[in-house]
């Protein structure tokens, strides 16, 4: 590497680890140790505090550990001490095979902040195997006419030791006729040959049985025997021939079991039992034999047990034909295993974060590492999360990445994440890995409460007992546990009048609920408002206010009261009341109030009591007191009449009247004679009264009759081709030149005359028409009235 990119390379370390605000320093420092493998569980392997140059309160303080690449604990770190120690016995032959040097490759890992030191346990060799044959007799059939210094190939013994505790000799029991001959093959492992010293002669011997041993070069060595068995055939001059040394076949590390690899065939020029030939495996290992099978009659190599490239990439087979005279030709089977994508990648958490603060941005949520075992693009990862999400996946050191989150989280928002770690490979098919961590978020307290409504209404009856429950107020919290807990108080207006508002409830503060202190009184006060605040108990604590309108409902508390007729006046009003008047005649109008509301102040009138009962009624919606029949000369001149005024609440209320009738034969008599001739002490007063009466209605008569003049001037100026004979009423909406005389009452009807003058009689009369709204009792059939006649003499008018 150059020195400009070595430059651009630590530039991007850097802004890496600033951006993570210094949460993590990785370094790249490689520190080696050495431990013979079987040592025991326990042993002591090195102290790392020197070495790493850190102190012994750091160890715990940044909580190291130790992270091996195969995810296996073999070594353990006591924070005490610093001391690294073996966790399991090592055994080199399982950590690495033939490899060697056996490395153990793992990492130590701090943490606040986030540091890595590379570390490399060279595991030693020690002669622990001895040197073993996988078959436990070797035969041999060599023809008679063997030449002497003939060499024959032996089986080759199995050590997996390597080094010098590997298999270093072969030695034959003492004999006549071989001795062995050391070979070295072309992956460097020696092999056994046994050379003919002497002729061999089938009819003196037939058989020599020779033991075989194989020695290593450990201190002590050790050995390995095997019994070779020599059979001496009959001549055979032609041994089998291959076509080629070497055959090289590539197969797949998928390839299922029992598939055909390859087909070897040798020729051989004999005839007979001599040219038939057998193939086997020769120098065969123990892996080669569970791998592979061989047909021993047509050479075919069949596929015994599943490859796997990830353990062994390739096998070397030395293929031995043999004929039937013992004559015998080798060549060399290479088998190369081609990966396949067939490992997905593995995650490895080294470090999570549970839970985290919602208003915390770019905080540390993970520490993992990644690895695939296949190889080429079957091995290279693509590491990635949900781009849905708040959180940025950085590298870190070789294969190790952090999980951050991108910006501050919102709890109300989302209080729990599922982040998915997905390492993909770029093999094909593609392969990938999820890993979950589930990450929640803790509450601080950024939401104020929020009412259900922005202002309440209330209603109450009037009269209610103190204490009384009104309503409930609400308000919620999108916080959590003591953030999400609220208390409710009321607030002092701006508005004048309202702290003497807020003096008439009082609220729970954990409920809302809201309480009348004392009893309302509709009548004082129809409605008032209020200001609640809901305040939540974190901190700092926040608030919020709503508008609370109370209104209090009518209840039936008060009695109707009568405005016309006064009862409480020193002398009882008195109607005058014609005899001439026909049924349904307006005698008087009684006029009252309630000062409920709604239909509690709906009045009736009734009649309950009457001097003459079945002469006059009463309309019972709006009082007015009409005669019932015509007058007749027996009727009583003066009548006492007890009405009852009721409203229309639950329970409903009322009130009583009394009205006084007089009957007068015109408006002109001077007096009207009492109705009790045994009293001759009140005859004067009486008298006194009819003489007041008619002055009264003299006066009234004549202001009436100036006013009637006057309108009836402006009426004959509009319509002067009308004849003034007879007035009619116009049709629709009244005109502004009429008068309209309405009646004073909770529910009063209005009436409306018209007076018009009438000329070229010689004599001026007005006419005083009936009202125009007809009677619903009694319909009128006359328009003059007989008892009228000498009141319209006297005062020259006619009243129709």
């Amino acid at each position: 590497m150059g020195i400009r990119e070595a430059l651009a390379l630590q530039k991007r370390q850097v802004l890496i680890f600033f951006v993570l605000l210094r949460l993590s320093h990785a370094s790249t420092e490689s520190v080696q140790y050495t431990m013979p493998e079987e040592t025991e569980t326990g042993s002591f392997v090195a102290n790392l505090l020197k070495d790493l140059g850190l102190g012994v309160e750091e160890l715990s303080f940044r909580e190291a550990r130790v992270v091996s690449d195969d995810n296996k604990r073999h070594l353990r770190l006591d924070l005490l001490t610093g001391d690294l120690l073996l966790n399991e016995k090592l055994d080199r032959e399982e950590l690495c095979g033939s490899a060697e040097p056996c490395i153990l490759h793992f990492q130590v890992v701090l943490e606040n902040p986030l540091q890595f030191f590379q570390v490399e346990l060279h595991v030693r060799d020690v002669n622990d195997n001895s040197p073993t044959f996988l078959d436990k007799e070797i035969i041999l059939r060599i023809s008679e006419s063997t030449p002497i210094g003939t060499t024959f190939l032996l089986e080759s013994a199995q050590d997996v030791d390597i080094g010098r505790n590997s298999l270093q000799n072969y030695t034959i029991s003492p004999n006549s006729y071989f001795h062995i001959k050391i070979g070295n093959s072309v992956d460097g492992k020696i092999y056994p040959e046994l050379v003919l010293d002497r002729a061999l002669d089938h009819e003196k011997e037939s058989e020599h049985r020779l033991t075989l041993t194989a020695l290593d070069g450990g201190s002590p060595p050790r050995s390995g025997t095997t019994l070779v068995l020599i059979k001496v055939l009959d001549i055979n001059d032609n041994a089998p021939k291959f076509a080629q040394s070497l055959y090289e076949v590539q197969v797949p590390e998928d390839t299922p079991i029992g598939s055909w690899i390859i087909t070897m065939s040798a020729k051989d020029l004999d005839a007979g039992n001599h040219g038939k030939i057998s193939y086997t495996f020769f120098h065969a290992s123990e892996d080669i034999r569970k791998t592979f099978d061989m047909n021993a009659l047509s050479g075919e190599v069949h596929l015994k047990s599943a490859l796997d490239f990830e353990v062994i990439q390739s096998y070397s087979l030395t293929i031995q034909a043999t004929d039937g005279g013992g004559l015998s030709e080798e060549c060399t089977l290479g088998i190369k295993v081609l990966d396949v994508n067939d490992n997905p990648p593995e995650v490895m958490i080294s470090s999570v974060t549970d839970s985290i603060p919602e208003n915390a941005s770019e905080t540390l949520v993970a520490v993992f590492s990644v690895r695939d075992l296949d190889s080429g693009d079957n091995g290279r990862m693509v590491c990635s999360v949900e781009e849905d999400l708040p959180f940025i996946l950085k590298p870190s050191f070789k294969n190790f990445y952090i999980l951050i989150t991108e910006r501050a989280l919102d709890r109300e928002e989302r209080d729990e994440y599922n982040i998915t770690i997905t390492v993909s490979d770029l093999g094909t098919p593609r392969l990938q890995t999820q890993h979950t961590i589930t990450l929640q978020v803790s509450d601080v307290n950024d939401n104020a409460p929020e009412f259900t409504q922005s202002s309440y209404t209330l209603w109450v009856r009037e009269n209610n007992s103190p204490a009384l429950h009104i309503g409930t107020i609400s308000a919620t919290d999108r916080d959590s546990g003591s953030n999400a807990q609220l208390t409710y108080s009321l607030l002092p207006g701006p508005q004048p009048g309202a702290d003497a508002a807020a003096a008439l409830v009082s609220i729970n503060a954990d409920s809302g609920q809201l309480f009348a202190l004392r009893a309302l009184d509709y009548e004082a006060l129809q409605a008032f408002e209020v200001r609640v605040r809901a305040a939540d108990r974190g901190s700092p604590p926040l608030s919020s206010q709503a508008l609370v309108r109370v209104q209090v409902l009518d209840a039936n508390d008060n009695s109707p009261f009568v405005l016309y007729p006064l009862q409480n006046a020193s002398a009882p009003c008195t109607e005058l009341l014609p005899r001439a008047a026909e049924p349904g005649y307006l005698v008087s109008k009684v006029v009252a109030v309630d000062r409920d509301s709604g239909q509690n102040a709906w009045l009736s009138f009734q009649l309950l009591k009457a001097t003459e009962p079945g002469l006059f009624s009463v309309w019972p919606h709006n009082g007015e007191v009409r005669t019932a029949r015509l007058l007749s000369e027996r009727d009583a001149p003066k009548h006492r009449l007890l009405l009852l005024v009721k409203d229309n609440g639950e329970p409903p209320r009322s009130a009583s009247v009394t009205l006084h009738v007089l009957l007068v034969d015109g408006f002109s008599q001077p007096y009207l004679p009492l109705p009790d001739a045994a009293a001759p002490e009140r005859a004067q007063p009486d008298r006194l009264t009819a003489y007041l009466v008619v002055a009264l209605a003299a006066v009234s008569s004549l202001f009436l009759l100036s006013l009637l003049l006057f309108v009836a001037a402006r009426l004959c100026r509009r319509s002067r081709a009308r004849s003034l004979a007879g007035c009619a009423l116009p049709d629709g909406p009244l005109p502004g030149h009429l008068l309209d005389v309405s009646g004073t009452g909770t529910l009063a009807h209005s009436y409306q005359y018209e007076v018009c003058l009438q000329g070229g009689a010689g004599t001026n009369e007005f006419k005083f028409l009936k009202p125009i709204i007809p009677n619903l009792e009694v319909q009128a059939t006359s328009t003059n009235m007989n008892g009228m006649e000498n009141f319209r003499n006297s005062f020259g008018f006619n009243i129709q």
